[in-house]
């Protein structure tokens, strides 16, 4: 297995920080190749500007157009271009990250934004009556899985179907759905430690051995079932999911898994 961790936390000595390192050296000793994108220690540059395609910035910008024609002409910054090859190199992608303000922090949606651009990430495949392009469970990058593992400040009960923060599912589903499943990554259930602010030493220790578990069977683990666009489930082109598909009890969100 060939496995990408993009880690995104600003202190190495964080619970996020000591997981990454406990990620690396567990699949490593089990014969998998590692590679890491430390966004903090890379300095990386969040924000999407005209620098990012050169000559193929227009005025005003046109992130989409801009991003596709600098994709397809080689010449995007070479910092993107890097992280474009170890998601193509990478059979399982690793998301470690804290939940802040109900989603992944700055510098890491800022990852997503700049690498994840026209052409490469979406825009892709045909469009017509029958097929609304590659995407949703299609797309450059299937073929790939990812695991978010995700620490929450606050404990699980305010995450539960009943909890007032709303089910960590929902709050995960952007991310899942929108940003990895989108150009063909399949999300595989995820690693959620609850209460990570008040966390001892003595929790550390269950923790990690949750972890460790966790990471030596992924290649064993089922992804989420997401329906896929091209496939029958929906409308072409309202993509609406059809009548008589959705399961007893499913709403909102839960619609589109199968």
């Amino acid at each position: 297995m060939k496995t990408l961790i993009v880690h995104a936390h600003p202190d190495p000595r964080s619970l996020n920080g000591s997981l990454k390192d406990l990620a690396v050296s567990t699949l490593e000793a089990a014969g998998h190749e590692v590679r890491v994108s430390d966004l903090y220690a890379m300095n990386w540059k969040a924000a999407v500007d005209a620098g990012d395609y050169g000559p193929h910035a227009s005025s005003p910008l046109k992130v989409a157009l801009d991003s596709g024609r600098a994709f397809e002409a080689g010449e995007l910054t070479a910092d993107v271009l890097a992280e474009q090859e170890k998601l193509l190199w990478a059979d399982t992608v690793i998301f470690q990250f804290p939940l802040w303000w109900y989603s992944m922090p700055a510098i890491l949606k800022g990852w997503v934004d700049r690498v994840f651009t026209y052409r490469f990430a979406y825009g892709v495949g045909e469009h017509s009556a029958t097929k609304y392009g590659e995407r949703f469970g299609e797309g450059t990058l299937a073929g790939r899985r990812a695991l978010l593992s995700v620490t929450v400040g606050g404990p699980e009960s305010h995450y539960a179907a009943r909890g007032i923060n709303g089910p960590i599912d929902d709050l995960l589903f952007p991310i899942h759905h929108g940003i990895l499943y989108y150009p063909g990554i399949e999300p595989l259930p995820p690693f959620v430690r609850y209460g990570s602010d008040r966390m001892g030493d003595a929790d550390y220790a269950d923790v990690a051995k949750a972890w460790v578990e966790r990471l030596l069977t992924l290649e064993a683990t089922e992804p989420i079932a997401f329906r896929r666009q091209n496939f029958g489930d929906y409308e072409i082109p309202s993509l609406h999911l059809k009548e008589g598909l959705e399961r007893a009890g499913r709403t909102g969100f839960g619609l589109h898994v199968r």
